[in-house]
């Protein structure tokens, strides 16, 4: 390495490189999907708290979902908005990397329990679902802290800018100044085991799913069970085939502005439609709800 480098302590993040008006437009859409998000999964979480009617294995791993889709949107969403409106978007190295790391495990977290949700019911006893939900953070978690051993033990000498929103890792790995063919691999690596196969077996899930609902003799009933069928598809599409397309497609092939729109949405979208789609549709919920605020205001 050459005596001109410079190691890098702080980097800004580019953000959508967009012109001041559209800056505050995008400020207030994501402000309002933000909120959304916050509100519709801490509702999630108040009516499971409250009601016990809900205590049940599916209600359950929808509360570990919500915790999750918090979690990761808060760790990215926050510095995109103050980026927005701010000249100054620079980030301190190490928090940086560290977003990356929490980045990974929340969304490799998601993708496990997405997957433990899609089984058998008969997995779904009671006593197990704390184990499986903890072997899914645990997993995710340990897994991914490979990734940061792999990104620490790498010099990093500029430039200074990440053509992001966020500490995205593949833009974080762009500022190394070494090869990083083992981290390329092990990000492969880890789709193949964490993207591809849970959605494998989301995707079994919801063929049996689907062949259960063309046996059904009513017509309304068929149709109300695939439009919930096909909405809960959607979301899980959204959620893998980004990410799939994102760190599985060849990299050459698409533009940093597709980069960043695939990434809003497992980062902000799928967080604010999962409580939606999931959660607050279900009769249970909307009941929960029902009579939580119907005592608020008797009192």
């Amino acid at each position: 390495m050459g005596s001109n480098q410079t190691w890098v302590t702080e980097v800004t993040l580019l953000g959508f490189q967009v012109n001041s008006a559209l800056e505050i437009f995008l400020f207030g859409l994501f402000s309002l999907f933000y909120t959304l998000t916050l509100l519709g999964n801490a509702v999630i979480l108040g009516l499971l708290c409250l009601d016990s009617r809900l205590h049940t294995p599916m209600y359950f791993f929808l509360s570990q979902l919500a915790i999750i889709d918090i979690s990761y949107a808060s760790n990215s969403v926050p510095k995109m908005l103050a980026n927005l409106v701010s000249e100054k978007r620079t980030i301190s190295f190490v928090p940086c990397i560290m977003r990356t790391f929490l980045c990974l495990a929340f969304a490799a977290t998601e993708c496990l329990l997405l997957a433990v949700m899609s089984c058998d019911r008969s997995v779904a006893i009671r006593h197990l679902c704390p184990v499986l939900a903890s072997a899914s953070w645990a997993f995710s978690f340990l897994w991914d802290l490979v990734h940061l051993v792999l990104i620490l033990r790498l010099p990093f000498c500029g430039p200074h800018e990440i053509n992001h929103f966020f500490c995205e890792i593949l833009s974080v790995l762009k500022l190394a100044c070494a090869d990083t063919w083992l981290n390329q691999i092990i990000i492969v690596s880890s789709c193949v085991c964490i993207l591809v196969g849970p959605l494998g077996l989301v995707l079994l899930s919801y063929a049996r799913i689907l062949a259960a609902i063309l046996r059904i003799q009513s017509g309304e009933g068929r149709g109300k069970a695939f439009s919930t069928c096909s909405s809960h598809l959607c979301v899980v599409g959204l959620f893998f085939g980004s990410a799939i397309v994102l760190y599985m497609a060849p990299e050459s092939s698409q533009s940093q502005d597709r980069r960043k729109i695939l990434s809003l949405f497992y980062s902000l979208f799928n967080p604010m439609l999962n409580p939606l789609i999931y959660s607050l549709r279900n009769t249970e919920v909307k009941g929960a709800l029902r009579k939580i605020l119907g005592k608020k205001r008797s009192v």
